[in-house]
């Protein structure tokens, strides 16, 4: 069948991506969002976020929201940002996966390129909340383009050149092209 690669690949791409994703979604549900409790995932990354701010050299601390589900990240005395579910990243790393796996080749190579691009991810993604902080502080008037296209886009990017260096360079699907 002419179209089996790629049927093979959806079907791959969109098995994993609905386990995931569920998965992920019961564990969200183990958490009580009506009494503001924050999954430990995204407390975690909060937190790291601030050791990172901390390590270079700026006032930092986070703190519980009464009111919602998040965590308040505090920039020289100034709130700054609200981490949610959202910002801890591991929507982008299921997507990542899935993508991956659906160009998979050799079980282990696929799962430890899978698992060091998720540790890369959430590193990037730390030090982007971190340095999204010191901006924000800065340029409060640019929170919009800030938070909502610069930072999103580099991460974004970083996945996209992942996927790309995998089909190419590990996946085993390059094509041996010849070279001129």
């Amino acid at each position: 069948m002419q179209y089996k690669p790629f049927f093979l690949f959806l079907i791959k791409f969109f098995v994993l991506y609905v386990v995931l994703t569920v998965g992920y979604k019961l564990y969200l549900n183990q958490f009580d969002t009506t009494g503001f409790e924050v999954d430990c995932f995204t407390q975690m990354v909060a937190e790291q976020s601030e050791t990172v701010l901390v390590f270079l050299g700026k006032e930092a601390k986070t703190e519980p929201n009464a009111f919602e589900p998040c965590v308040n990240l505090i920039y020289n005395g100034k709130f700054v940002a609200r981490i949610i579910e959202g910002c801890n990243a591991l929507s982008v790393m299921i997507l990542f996966a899935a993508f991956v796996f659906a160009f998979s080749g050799k079980w282990l190579k696929t799962f430890s390129y899978i698992l060091l691009g998720c540790v890369l991810i959430h590193v990037l993604n730390v030090l982007r909340i971190a340095f999204l902080a010191m901006a924000l502080y800065s340029y409060p008037d640019y929170e919009h383009i800030l938070h909502g296209v610069i930072f999103p886009l580099f991460i974004y990017a970083v996945v996209f050149i992942l996927w790309v260096l995998w089909v190419q360079k590990f996946s085993g699907y390059a094509a041996d092209t010849p070279k001129k």
